[in-house]
């Protein structure tokens, strides 16, 4: 709870030292000649706005089929959509024994998963949740604000540095390669990169490359490395899609309590309420 509290508040100061809003005629109006796309003043592209995914990347990464959801009461409420994938190669490299461990975590996902634990779904997970997620940019400091979990993150554009301890969140180091942000995030915690148990281990590394290819559209792309879990490094990729709407914005969602059964069991403050049948 305190955790969240606190993300929350240093979104809420952010925001309103920004006086950034979400429509996009807050992007600036210089335009390059030769690319079409909103810049800052210092010519690099504008990748202020709300932005959210469109695809079934959270149920899996890999191509996978239509399936019973994991509460058969619930019925085709929460099945598994089908969806075609985002891994550039089609499959995850694991190692042998990762492998036998994303089975495992298959298998017990209603218990394990971060996510129904209302946990910081970490890099690059936070992209690809069914939930919005703003970018803050300046001409000196990017912050990404999700509306899951109330995760934060500051990108530093200065000179790289380590991160202190791990975290959900991770730190991120940023830099321009022309006109693509490419961000390395590293200090994770062990997470899940969906629900079908893909994930990795403290030992990540993330980069992420955002492109901006018109007004509405970013091409975005993240490459996992991990030795203890994956026989080497591989890519995901799709496109975040601007929200249109003229009043944007992220709003409160204050999931942990949502999540006490799963979090405390028995120790949760109120009982659960049979909803199911």
């Amino acid at each position: 709870m305190n955790q969240y509290k606190q993300s929350l508040a240093v979104l809420l100061v952010v925001l309103l030292a920004s006086g950034c809003t979400a429509d996009k005629n807050t992007a600036t109006e210089k335009m390059s000649d030769n690319a079409g796309i909103p810049r800052m003043d210092d010519g690099t592209p504008d990748l202020n706005g709300i932005w959210q995914v469109l695809n079934e990347a959270n149920w899996n990464l890999e191509a996978h089929g239509a399936s019973q959801g994991p509460v058969y009461a619930l019925g085709a409420q929460f099945s598994v959509p089908p969806g075609q994938g985002v891994v550039l190669d089609g499959t995850i490299p694991y190692l042998p024994g990762a492998l036998t461990q994303k089975q495992a975590n298959a298998a017990g996902r209603l218990e394990q998963d971060p996510e129904i634990k209302c946990y910081m779904a970490g890099v690059p997970r936070s992209t690809y949740l069914p939930y919005p997620f703003q970018v803050i940019q300046s001409d000196d400091d990017i912050l990404i604000a999700y509306q899951f979990a109330g995760a934060v993150r500051h990108v530093n554009m200065d000179e790289p540095t380590e991160a202190i301890i791990p975290s959900w969140m991770g730190w991120s180091n940023g830099r321009w390669d022309g006109d693509t942000l490419e961000i390395a995030v590293t200090g994770l915690n062990a997470n899940w990169l969906d629900r079908a148990g893909n994930y990795y281990a403290t030992s990540a590394r993330v980069t992420e490359r955002f492109t901006l290819e018109s007004t509405d559209l970013i091409r975005y792309e993240a490459t996992i490395e991990d030795p203890s879990v994956f026989s080497e490094p591989w890519t995901i990729a799709m496109p975040l899609y601007r929200r249109q709407e003229a009043n944007a914005q992220l709003l409160e969602y204050n999931c942990p309590e949502f999540a006490e059964e799963a979090m405390y069991g028995d120790l949760r403050s109120e009982p659960m309420p049979d909803t199911l049948h």
